[in-house]
């Protein structure tokens, strides 16, 4: 590897070069040298200007079904999505057959994630089989690379149960994700419940079903003085809870997905499944909200909550379809829609993840790993059978042009160019 990337704008915070336009040259996976018109001999010279070179995305919401349901995705087909998509991390979900419930399944997605581009950060489930009845074996988990816990879409209904949870995993200094939603609210509905619902017959789940269990869980932190990180957070109203509790001191912090940033319920008035997702396409308002959630801090990070699907389980009836969307890939198009600048977007995609499990942000400087990704905001691509690297299909964006591309990314010695 012998990479020459020249008059990049640089978004490295910290970094001397920050907001500035500069060469970097990588040799053998590290960065070699920085500065202004820099010449290499044998180098690939890649011409970066107007492009933006920032940390690798690092995502805390992703879904591989490995081990168990590998016809959804592998290892192998969704790393290679997160690298397409400018993810040099990926903190994979409990949404496994077995659930990574154990020291063992923790260290089987380690081993057979080793010499990827991509690193993976496995998230332990906080119930045995994600139940919510017993708490899992989650010291152990620990010791063994799990970075979190979480029972990903399956909320922890019992209080006592999360409660516990918090105290147990203050002891050894881990965090526990929370998905908000109050299962005896929502109920058996597949939608947002609002006029959309009522227009198209559909019973619908009510926001209420995920800011009562944001309240309760804000009340549990703040009794037990643990932290708390609330997934996929998508109403108005979860907003206000968290900024209020944030004011107040409380170690919360949260997430969004990128879908619930660009698209509301009226997407599902041709009863299309690819648009069917959990937590529920909300309203306008709740995607104002969301977004003015993200510029004043409220909403620290962006994932993709990458969830693959075979096509028998969404090439039915809405009614019967599975939740979910693969995102790795349109992350970055799908953020550019949402008009906010594109240092806010590096910010929430690749320095805040690290921050919230505590890892080490990349460093832009001699010596170092290179781990980075090239971004263009203007560079428009299809996406297809051909540009999917995903296993399965199941995306309202296949077949789209989209707006915003990957160029490159880079890490562990090895470069990915899309």
């Amino acid at each position: 590897m012998n990479l020459l990337i020249q008059s990049a704008t640089i978004l490295y915070p910290g970094s001397p070069f920050h907001q500035q336009t500069a060469d970097v040259w990588i040799k053998d996976g590290r960065i070699e040298n920085i500065g202004t018109r820099l010449e290499v001999a044998d180098a690939e010279v890649i011409n970066a200007n107007g492009k933006y070179l920032a940390p690798g995305f690092f995502d805390l919401n992703c879904n591989i079904g490995d081990p168990g349901l590998e016809t959804k995705e592998d290892l192998t087909t969704g790393l290679k999505a997160a690298a397409a998509g400018g993810f040099t991390a990926v903190a994979l979900m409990p949404t496994t057959e077995p659930a990574i419930h154990s020291k063992t399944a923790v260290e089987y997605v380690l081993n057979k994630a080793k010499g990827n581009l991509v690193d993976v950060f496995p998230l332990g489930a906080v119930s045995y089989k994600r139940e919510g009845k017993d708490l899992a074996e989650m010291y152990d988990m620990y010791l063994s690379g799990a970075v979190a816990f979480t029972d990903a879409d399956h909320p922890v209904s019992n209080a006592g149960m999360m409660e516990r949870a918090l105290l147990y995993a203050q002891g050894f200094g881990a965090l526990i994700f929370s998905y908000p939603e109050d299962v005896a609210i929502a109920g058996s509905a597949k939608m947002h419940e609002g006029v959309v619902s009522t227009l198209l017959g559909m019973k619908g789940i009510p926001s209420l079903a995920e800011e009562l269990m944001i309240a309760r869980d804000l009340y549990l932190a703040e009794y037990t003085n643990s932290p708390i990180h609330f997934s996929t957070i998508s109403t108005s109203r979860s907003v206000e809870l968290i900024r209020e509790a944030k004011r107040k001191g409380l170690p919360v912090t949260c997430d969004v997905a990128v879908h619930h940033l660009i698209l509301t319920d009226e997407a599902l008035m041709g009863f299309d499944s690819q648009y069917k997702v959990k937590p529920p396409l909300r309203t306008q308002a709740d995607v104002d909200a969301l977004l003015q959630g993200l510029q004043d801090g409220t909403i620290d990070t962006i994932v993709s909550q990458h969830t693959p699907h075979e096509i028998e389980f969404k090439d039915v009836e809405f009614e019967v379809a599975a939740f979910g969307i693969i995102g790795l890939q349109t992350v970055w198009p799908l953020a550019l829609q949402t008009g906010l600048p594109v240092e806010l977007l590096v910010e929430k995609l690749a320095i805040n993840p690290r921050l919230l499990l505590k890892k080490e942000i990349p460093a832009l400087a001699a010596g170092q790993v290179a781990n980075l990704v090239l971004l263009d905001t203007t560079a428009e691509w299809t996406f297809n059978a051909q540009t999917n690297f995903s296993k399965s299909a199941n995306s309202p964006f296949i077949g789209q042009n989209l707006k915003g591309k990957v160029l490159l990314t880079c890490n562990n010695q090895q470069v990915f160019k899309f």
